[in-house]
């Protein structure tokens, strides 16, 4: 208890550190809420449901993650519960329905091993061109496979058994086996993998395990009331018996608390504080925060995917449980020195306020003059702020048509340089209406304007990380694909023909406007910008020459 004083001490000194330090942090912190994304969608798909207690640490973890404005959605598969076949395709149909009904997402958040492993596979059908963050898998291998594709990155749930066998070994040293409880779902089974991979590093142990998907609920008792001094255990994963039982974390935990005779280890965040003594654990919460935090980065435009590595140092802790202490005797100095408590039982410093009174009001006088130097600071920073406002505004105005409101020439140019500049393989696509001098000349330029800013709109809803559409000139707009798949080209040209699909209300009346569309792509039909352009032109009116209302991809010296 004496080094718990001293710890208490410490951090009320490092509290009053720590807000001396934000006055200089404040640009940083400024700088971060600035540059948020408004109006992101996230989706998180858990692999398990929400009842599950580590799925509601990764969802509050992902809400301190993402920008204040952001919208999350969430999906449940619910495969502790339910793992077969018919109840995957079941989750796929809905979720497919869903999305169909629904905006795309800006990212994917998933959480655990199921949700990584039925993205990967319907990845084509349900998240094109859709960056996909996982948090909370166990499966290295399945892991590295998943970031090989340049969207997809994530944090790895590293259950450290090592950590927890020296951790255990420093209370118990006297110890001579190790026993991991399991069952045979697909957390059980990576770590399952992972526990027996660890032998080596202690030969002076005996490896074994309590499988509780091969145990009727009688037997999984006996072998826990049978478990002898001189034994780790740690829990990994209990959500079955053989007797058909399904058990929730915590159902799991207080009957390994109520029938093993020796404290069990754990190694992740979700359940300590009912029964078990805790350990180096994994925080699902931080996990979840971390996703959020590397979708959010993404979305804004901060971090390139494709330099993204697979990151390997899952957010661990050590976290104990002291009524579980109590119980078993264990001293706190043979714990690491950063050890979390729970469970807290109360300190000298909390049965003598009386005494410490004195100190915290010289504190709260110290907090107020921070304070007074933090509120001045904070004005100084939001005029900073607003004249930054006012200089993105004027800026955002130079490169915007003020008829449309779409991104102008110059915008384009700008855009199209550095896409040509990062040699990344893209399509420009021409847009002309057909016959616009007509609509000018029966109905005014007022109502050309009309016609004009209606298509713009209409362009302006097809935008996606991948399209952009801008006014070029005229009666001609552009818009930049980023890419040159043959495929996605043919679907955006289709689509910019559905533009002109529904009458135009033009000047009270509905009428009916056509357009053609041509195509060119680098680096396929040139390496140059402008003439990357005049190919994109080029074909647009070998169209107007064949007909119009059509689209059609430049055809070099056949043109």
């Amino acid at each position: 208890m004496r080094r718990l004083c001293k710890r208490a001490l410490a951090s009320m000194v490092a509290v009053l550190s720590m807000v001396l330090l934000c006055i200089g942090f404040l640009p940083e912190l400024h700088t971060q809420a600035a540059s948020s994304a408004d109006g992101a969608r996230i989706l998180f798909i858990s692999s398990y449901s929400y009842g599950w207690d580590t799925v509601q640490l990764q969802i509050e973890g992902i809400k301190k993650g993402v920008a204040h404005d952001t919208v999350v959605d969430y999906e449940f598969m619910d495969t502790k519960r339910v793992n077969d076949a018919v109840s995957m395709q079941m989750f796929y149909d809905g979720l497919a329905y869903r999305l169909s009904m629904v905006e795309p997402y800006d990212a994917v958040i998933l959480g655990d091993d199921a949700a990584l492993q039925f993205a990967l596979e319907y990845r084509e059908d349900l998240f094109p061109g859709i960056p996909l963050i996982f948090e909370g898998v166990n499966d290295e291998e399945l892991a590295k496979q998943a970031v090989e594709d340049p969207l997809i990155t994530g944090i790895l749930e590293k259950l450290s058994v090592e950590k927890n066998i020296e951790l255990a070994l420093s209370i118990y040293p006297e110890a001579t086996r190790v026993v991991g409880i399991f069952d045979d779902s697909i957390t059980g089974e990576a770590e399952r993998k992972n526990f027996y991979a660890h032998a080596e590093l202690f030969p002076e142990l005996e490896f074994s395990e309590i499988n509780t998907s091969k145990l009727t609920t009688a037997e999984l008792k006996n072998e826990l009331s049978n478990i002898e001094e001189g034994t780790i255990l740690i829990y990994v994963v209990m959500t079955e018996d053989a007797s058909g039982k399904q058990y929730t974390n915590k159902e799991s935990i207080e009957l390994i608390a109520k029938f093993a005779s020796v404290p069990a280890l754990r190694m992740v965040e979700g359940g300590i504080g009912w029964g078990v003594l805790g350990g180096n654990i994994v925080s699902m919460e931080q996990s979840g925060q971390k996703a959020a935090e590397l979708a959010m980065s993404i979305i804004q435009g901060t971090h390139n995917m494709k330099d993204m590595a697979l990151i390997v140092d899952s957010p661990n802790v050590y976290c104990i449980d002291e009524m579980v202490m109590e119980k078993f005797g264990i001293s706190d100095s043979v714990l690491p020195e950063d050890t979390i408590f729970i469970n807290h039982q109360e300190t000298f410093f909390e049965r003598n306020k009386e005494i410490l009174t004195p100190v915290i009001a010289v504190s709260v006088v110290i907090l107020v003059v921070v304070i007074y130097i933090l509120i001045d600071n904070v004005k100084r920073r939001k005029l900073t702020a607003e004249l930054e406002e006012a200089r993105s505004y004027l800026e955002d105005a130079s490169q915007h048509d003020f008829l449309t409101g779409l991104p102008n020439r110059s915008k384009f140019m700008h855009d199209l340089e550095e896409t040509l500049a990062a040699k990344t393989p893209c399509t420009v696509i021409m847009v002309d209406i057909d016959n616009f001098k007509g609509i000018n000349d029966t109905y005014g330029h007022s109502a050309g304007d009309e016609a004009l800013q209606q298509i713009a709109a209409r362009l302006k809803a097809m935008r996606t990380q991948l399209l952009s559409a801008y006014r070029f000139a005229g009666d001609e707009f552009i818009l930049i694909l980023k890419s040159d798949i043959k495929k996605i080209t043919d679907t955006t040209a289709h689509q910019c023909l559905q533009v002109f699909a529904k009458s135009f209300k033009i000047a009270g009346k509905a009428y009916e406007i056509q357009g053609s569309v041509g195509i060119a792509s680098y680096p396929k039909d040139t390496t140059d910008l402008e003439q990357l352009i005049a190919y994109a032109d080029d074909a647009m009116y070998g169209v107007k020459k064949n007909g119009k209302n059509s689209y059609a991809y430049y055809q070099g010296e056949k043109q």
